[in-house]
């Protein structure tokens, strides 16, 4: 199985988070795309703060690499405009895919019209764009119940304000790997959580993020239908090795 057509490879550290200046960030992000072309990886996933550097270094190696960003991350608390501002910048830096973090806590807490206002702009805009979009639901902070709700109710806004066309380029997504969860319990995609995604996700594509370690892991999430994975240790999975890292 060719893995790497399915792999987001991801670095979504901080200068902060990391302990490393901005310089070395986008050192870190150039690596990460020349690693990508290098062997066939589909796409780079990185903060919106490097997707016009990245962009631009990667037509300059003529590479087909496809760019992604995050957007209202990682909390997902974010305004509706603070996520349209957000996602408009990365589009005009040529960010080709945006992964929005859909508010989970305001979904928690019941306010599905703000859920879904921001579900249905945010999505209109990247597709007004001819760009794929992706929405984060943190497994990790829901149920099963919920998982299934919110990955549903996903599914079917998108069927009732989108055409049928257009459903292939909106993705529901597992994670952040960014939750913190308590008594080592995984802050990533389970075979469990995604296989709950799968079945109430509808016409919707899942992308299952952090926590794909080993080759065997991204062999089963893509036969139990699963399309893109995201990954901080993409060239571990191409070149049939473990994974330590974390997402």
């Amino acid at each position: 199985m060719n893995i790497a057509q399915y792999l987001d490879s991801t670095y979504l550290k901080t200068p902060a988070q990391s302990g490393i200046s901005e310089e070395q960030t986008l050192q870190n992000d150039k690596d990460l795309a020349q690693e990508a072309s290098d062997n066939g990886i589909l796409a780079v996933m990185i903060r919106p703060d490097y997707v016009s550097e990245i962009k631009k270094y990667l037509q300059e190696i003529n590479s087909k690499v496809v760019v992604g960003t995050v957007i209202g991350f990682h909390e997902g608390t974010y305004s509706i405009d603070e996520k349209l501002s957000e996602a408009k910048k990365a589009i005009e830096d040529g960010a080709d895919e945006l992964d929005f973090v859909i508010n989970y806590t305001a979904y928690l807490k019941g306010d599905l019209e703000l859920v879904k206002e921001e579900f249905v702009k945010g999505t209109q805009l990247s597709l007004q764009h001819q760009k794929v979009v992706k929405w984060i639901i943190e497994i990790a902070a829901l149920t099963d119940e919920q998982i299934a709700d919110l990955t549903k109710r996903i599914s079917n806004w998108a069927e009732e304000n989108f055409s049928e066309k257009d459903l292939s380029n909106i993705f529901v997504k597992s994670s952040t790997g960014f939750f913190e969860t308590t008594e080592g319990k995984p802050n990533g995609a389970t075979f469990e959580g995604v296989k709950i995604m799968l079945d109430n996700a509808g016409k919707l594509p899942v992308k299952a993020a952090g926590g794909v370690r080993t080759p065997a892991d991204a062999e089963k999430m893509i036969n139990m239908g699963v399309k893109r994975i995201g990954t901080s240790s993409a060239l571990a999975l191409i070149k049939d090795q473990s994974s330590s890292e974390g997402y």
